[in-house]
């Protein structure tokens, strides 16, 4: 028996349990349709009660440990994802209450571009301008998706062959993280709009430099690759957010599996598809029985192994029980759902998908989706921003809401039909 299963934490397990169960009896036997229904329906009061509170030029962050909402500025690197999650739930619902609250948040980011930036643009404006062009057609968020494509390009290095993450001054470190993957999508997506080939040539050279140095021969992940950006080779490779260096952390996983599905179905390009592939097949043998993710899958493993000498809070023991992390869950069943849709495995293709069913429908429990008023209202709780940074450790997070909802409406829109 290991310290997780202690008399004082099963007790607090069952009641948990028992409260679950008793507030979401009626989501027993729910068909996706019905969960998905309901989901956007507490989206959809959650966003619009989330819209009226905030001030001008504010975007949701998270809740500090009163329970108080925690705001940003636009220079934020998650200031997309409110107006992003207010366009999924447009796309769904239809609702003209939230068209106009996406178009009055998405107007917040206006002046993004005027200020300094990072690669970080790609979350910040494919998910606001991106969702609400793809919506709307306005010129304008084309506009704008245009100079953000060429303000992201601009960071590319063709020695290292990559987009460089971060504005740090360090000599000649030139850093780049595995989020890089996600940003890459705006660079495909303006491509294709304005038939720009040399966008999508620079996402595809960063998509092969990390495919070779950030991904480990087993298909788990470093965070961080640090280039000389003189010469191109690899210096450090390191986690800021991990458990630790040699670790794989689960949203950076995430990242990679979402990242390569995507540049896979833009390009077509078989080394991307058959690297998802064995990212997912890493992934889906390392998903805990609901599907939502630990925080860090070896931090995982050594408290449920108990090793000796463990430094159980540093590895994410909370209260005996191991950290999850939301975001991470909704980012992979997005990236499952992509996935089992075009790969040629077939049993791969059967177990993506039912691996991101039953993680959107752990996560469309009490457990993990906040009351209607409640969670300062975000969508979704217990994600974990950076541990080791003790900041917004099992809080709620606008990139969780997001991809959360951006799954929804992927197993409604396209995957529901092939039942």
């Amino acid at each position: 028996m290991t310290k997780l299963e202690n008399q004082p934490t099963m007790r607090k397990t069952i009641i948990t349990m028992l409260l679950i169960a008793s507030l979401g009896g009626v989501m027993r036997g729910e068909s996706d349709r019905q969960m998905c229904d309901r989901v956007m329906r507490t989206a959809t009061r959650q966003a619009l009660a989330m819209h009226k509170a905030l001030d001008a030029g504010r975007m949701p962050r998270t809740l500090d440990d009163n329970g108080n909402l925690v705001t940003s500025g636009i220079e934020w690197w998650c200031s997309g994802f409110f107006p992003g999650t207010l366009w999924n739930i447009y796309r769904y619902t239809g609702d003209k209450e939230v068209l106009k609250a996406a178009e009055a948040e998405t107007a917040k980011l206006e002046h993004l571009l005027n200020g300094e930036t990072d690669h970080d643009v790609g979350f910040q404006v494919n998910c606001s301008y991106g969702e609400g062009y793809s919506l709307t057609r306005n010129p304008e968020y084309r506009k704008m998706l245009r100079e953000a494509a060429d303000t992201l390009a601009a960071r590319f290095n063709p020695t290292v062959g990559c987009i460089k993450s971060w504005n740090i001054s360090d000599g000649h470190d030139f850093y780049v993280i595995i989020d890089n993957m996600m940003n890459l999508e705006l660079l495909m997506n303006v491509s294709a709009l304005e038939d720009d080939g040399r966008l999508a040539d620079i996402a595809q050279r960063h998509a092969e430099t990390t495919s070779r140095n950030h991904i480990r021969p087993d298909y788990s992940s470093y965070h961080w690759v640090i280039y000389n950006d003189s010469t191109g080779a690899v210096e450090k490779r390191k986690t800021g957010q991990g458990y630790s260096d040699e670790s794989t952390w689960s949203r950076g996983e995430g990242w990679a599996l979402y990242g390569f599905t995507m540049m896979a179905k833009k390009t077509g390009d078989r080394r991307f598809l058959n690297l998802a592939e064995n990212i997912a097949r890493w992934t889906l043998e390392r998903l805990p029985e609901n599907k939502v993710p630990y925080w860090d899958y070896l931090a995982a493993e050594k408290l449920m192994a108990d090793e000796p000498g463990l430094d159980r809070k540093y590895a994410g023991e909370v209260d005996g029980r191991i950290l999850r992390d939301a975001s991470a869950g909704a980012v992979v069943a997005s990236a499952l759902l992509d996935l089992s849709q075009m790969t040629d495995d077939r049993k791969l293709a059967k177990e993506s998908k039912a691996a991101a069913r039953k993680m959107l429908h752990t996560m469309s429990s009490p457990e993990y989706i906040a009351a209607e008023g409640t969670n300062g209202n975000f969508i979704l709780k217990h994600s974990v921003g950076a541990y080791h940074g003790n900041s917004e450790v099992d809080k709620p997070l606008t990139y969780a809401d997001y991809y959360f909802l951006e799954a929804i409406n992927k197993l409604m829109s396209k995957y529901d039909r092939r039942k």
